[in-house]
């Protein structure tokens, strides 16, 4: 498949779980059930629209990539309408909406990440500017990235706080994107639980990077500040323990394994891409920590190489990027502590490199 036909086929991508929605749907309190099966019928339709609808590939910016980002953001004014009216434009003084000014900053953090470490410009290397809807629809329970732009909804103040809060959130969805111009890693089964994976790893560097913590002080968590205080829960999801986010009456219990023996087959949810992502996300947090330091700098890099590398296939299995990370690892570093240290992560969650 060539890079043409690879990059018009993005995904319809959403932070929170179809699963937890659905439990939180079934429950008995009205209010929640309303915003969350509203939320779901939103996301249902949206991935309808992707499957049938050929996207049209996004035209490069004419002249060279610029090294600064350029950011848009817009206000749906609690419609479910894209973009929206225009609020902030790159370069414009921090808008009074703090909303407008997180999702300004996230976008830049994500392009900082990208190109200060990888040497990437925008999501798609040349210089796609970076759009944003915020206040999208009446109690939205989510963020997505829908092959075009970014759009955040407020949460419902119950059981979801605004989606802009976490910056983990925004660069997750935007990963998406740098997927969706690089691997295209079909959203179903392994592949899919990949293509999760990878923006929870990227996410949770873009975390990382803006605070400027090591791997030992990170706190691994994606999503960390998204719950409302009501909810038993910390975060959507923890690549250092998968299955520990939360354990909540509403939301239900964290089904994430971090182990191959733990690998839950479900025909839902695209055959469980937001559960069994789980597995590779803790691998990634084991090579992380094992190496110490700035995860972004060697863990970040061989799995950059890796997404970038052209050598996954669309339906790629965990077997098939582990191998793949240990090819780029040590073309990046060598025969030395890095590769070691990737064997054995994915090791220890049992995904075989042979």
């Amino acid at each position: 498949m060539d890079a043409y036909a690879r990059r018009v086929a993005p995904v319809f991508c959403t932070i929170v779980p179809p699963h937890v929605l659905d439990r939180i749907a079934r429950g008995e309190d009205p209010a929640r059930a309303e915003a969350a099966a509203r939320t779901l019928e939103h996301d249902a339709l949206q991935r309808t629209r992707r499957r049938i609808t050929t996207v049209r590939a996004l035209a490069a910016p004419a002249g060279e990539p610029s090294e600064k980002p350029n950011r848009t953001i817009y206000d749906a004014e609690r419609k479910e309408v894209l973009p929206g009216k225009k609020v902030h434009a790159e370069g414009d003084e921090p808008s009074q909406d703090a909303t407008v000014n997180r999702a300004h900053a996230g976008l830049g953090a994500t392009f900082d990440l990208f190109l200060k470490e990888f040497g990437r410009h925008s999501i798609d290397d040349a210089g796609l500017a970076l759009d944003a809807t915020v206040h999208y629809g009446e109690n939205y329970g989510n963020a997505f990235w829908d092959g075009r732009q970014m759009v955040f909804g407020d949460g419902d103040n119950d059981i979801f706080l605004d989606f802009t809060l976490p910056v983990d959130v925004i660069g997750h969805e935007l990963t998406h994107g740098v997927t969706q111009y690089t691997a295209n890693l079909e959203y179903f089964g392994q592949s899919g639980a990949l293509n999760e994976s990878v923006s929870d790893v990227f996410g949770s560097l873009i975390k990382q990077y803006v605070l400027g913590h090591t791997a030992d002080q990170a706190d691994w968590l994606i999503g960390e500040g998204l719950l409302h205080p009501n909810v038993q829960g910390v975060a959507l999801r923890s690549m250092k323990a998968p299955g520990t986010a939360y354990d909540d009456d509403v939301l239900g219990k964290d089904p994430q394994p971090a182990k191959m023996e733990d690998y839950v087959r479900t025909g839902r949810d695209n055959g469980g891409v937001h559960i069994n992502s789980g597995i590779p996300n803790h691998a990634f947090y084991l090579l992380a920590t094992a190496l110490g330091g700035h995860a972004w700098e060697r863990a970040g890099k061989i799995w950059y190489a890796t997404l970038t590398s052209g050598e996954l296939a669309p339906d790629a299995q965990f077997t098939d990027f582990a191998k793949v990370t240990l090819a780029q690892a040590q073309a990046l570093f060598g025969a030395g502590d890095e590769l070691e240290a990737v064997v054995k992560a994915w090791s220890q969650v049992g995904v075989g490199t042979k």
